[in-house]
């Protein structure tokens, strides 16, 4: 008879704007199986003592040497970066790699090849869909290098602009790594090993995972649902204090976006403030400047808020618990879901990973008011929230209320469940550690 669960150990390390969490199941025969969900950074806190090396030590440490599933949610750096490898063998995805995973999840859309004669991850010829997808997803990637290499340029622009500072980091953020990429691909040995999932999909880990159930909620296919091709500016699932999402600038079409330069003759040599225009006249070019970046910026944010919506939604279910970890999908992702048979699935939750660092639109509030766990401190078994994010990096600019973490949400997360921010963490504290008794 297969051993059964009795704890489940979630493990969130300090990553600043990332994450990271080690899940750790511990069997009634004293065995123990280790899940990595996610492992990168964009952004560490100035004062923690914690870095990518660092955890990935005491990810090793943890497992006891071996992990046995790699879950990588979706590409962004913030979620990958750790996986990265070195020349020298000494890099943090090197560590993760030694460990020997047996299996590596990642969202259907990182296919590397379609198969001769493939149907398509929903069954359907959609193979020359899935192609479609994959060239989009370099496309984006080589759009986001563009903006970066602009930013770079000598002459570039002023880095003490705000706009200039937030494109970076967006623009960043989507860049392909492409050691941490190439890295997911292969750490599991055989390619069979490396399994790319989506809505509804079988996911069969038992000889892994016994007596535990991995749903997999997301992302949706784009047979499944065409809503993750589009980005909405405002819902009321958001977490926003009025109904609409007032003052925020929209987001450029990133089909009709034109990506070529203001001024493209312009010698790298040449800057706006250092020109040969009369002194009178250079207020003009500054704000052409301007301009060049807003209209970067909408096309980096659009191409964000896209590669969020391909991320994995796990939701596992061992012994009398739940635990649900979405990555960064978005509105756009969850709506299939959310209208899906396996909605009823989120009733009982009892840990929730909040989605994206917890942006205004990660965690709908239609799905919120699904957890029934949810209530007053003294709840019985009341809902268990962790979330890791940093503030002040991301959103929330020119007064618009886009603040990641979202204070409205941070507000209910606190008033209704027990939450476990990576925020609270001591300089020397690498993780929050929650514990939760699966009988």
């Amino acid at each position: 008879m297969a051993a059964k669960p009795v704890t489940a150990t979630i493990r969130a390390y300090q990553m600043g704007f990332g994450d990271c969490f080690l899940l750790s199941f511990a069997y009634d025969d004293a065995s123990a199986r280790h899940v990595l969900i996610d492992f990168g950074s964009t952004a560490m806190p100035d004062k923690s003592k914690a870095n990518v090396k660092a955890v990935a030590a005491d990810i090793a440490q943890q497992c006891g040497g071996a992990l046995d599933i790699v879950v990588a949610t979706h590409r962004h750096k913030d979620h990958i970066s750790g996986f990265a490898t070195r020349k020298d063998g000494k890099g943090p995805g090197d560590v993760i790699r030694s460990l020997n995973p047996k299996r590596v999840i990642q969202p259907w859309t990182e296919a590397p090849n379609a198969p001769e004669g493939w149907t398509g991850p929903d069954g359907t010829s959609s193979a020359h869909a899935f192609a479609m997808q994959r060239d989009s997803l370099e496309n984006m990637h080589a759009v986001a290098q563009a903006v970066v290499d602009r930013l770079d340029r000598k002459g570039g622009f002023d880095r003490r602009w705000p706009l200039a500072e937030r494109l970076r980091f967006v623009g960043e953020d989507n860049i392909k790594n492409v050691s941490a990429v190439n890295n997911l691909m292969t750490m599991a040995g055989a390619p069979e090993n490396n399994m790319y999932v989506y809505h509804g999909c079988d996911l069969d880990l038992a000889a892994i995972l016994p007596n535990v159930k991995v749903h997999v909620l997301g992302p949706p296919t784009l047979k499944q649902s065409d809503s993750i091709e589009t980005y909405a500016k405002s819902s009321e699932d958001y977490w926003l204090k009025t109904r609409h999402l007032a003052g925020l600038a929209a987001t450029n079409d990133v089909a009709t976006s034109k990506t070529s330069m203001l001024f493209p003759n312009l010698k790298s040599t040449d800057t706006f403030r250092q020109t040969r225009l009369p002194t009178e006249m250079r207020w003009v070019a500054e704000r052409i400047d301007i301009a060049e970046q807003e209209q970067m910026l909408g096309i980096v944010t659009a191409l964000d808020n896209v590669m969020n919506n391909t991320s994995v939604i796990l939701l596992f279910e061992a012994g009398s618990k739940k635990l649900l970890f979405p990555g960064d999908a978005q509105l756009e992702n969850w709506r299939y879901a959310l209208q899906s048979d396996m909605a009823d699935l989120l009733n009982d939750v009892d840990l929730y990973k909040v989605g994206h660092h917890g942006s205004l639109n990660a965690t709908p509030k239609s799905m919120w008011k699904r957890f029934e766990k949810r209530g007053k401190p003294d709840t019985p078994d009341r809902l268990k929230t962790v979330m890791s994010t940093m503030a002040g990096k991301h959103g929330g600019k020119n007064g618009a209320p886009t603040e990641v973490p979202r204070i409205t949400l941070v507000n209910d997360l606190k008033a209704e469940s027990s939450l476990f921010n990576t925020e609270d963490l001591q300089p020397t504290q690498l993780c929050q550690v929650i514990t939760i008794d699966l009988r």
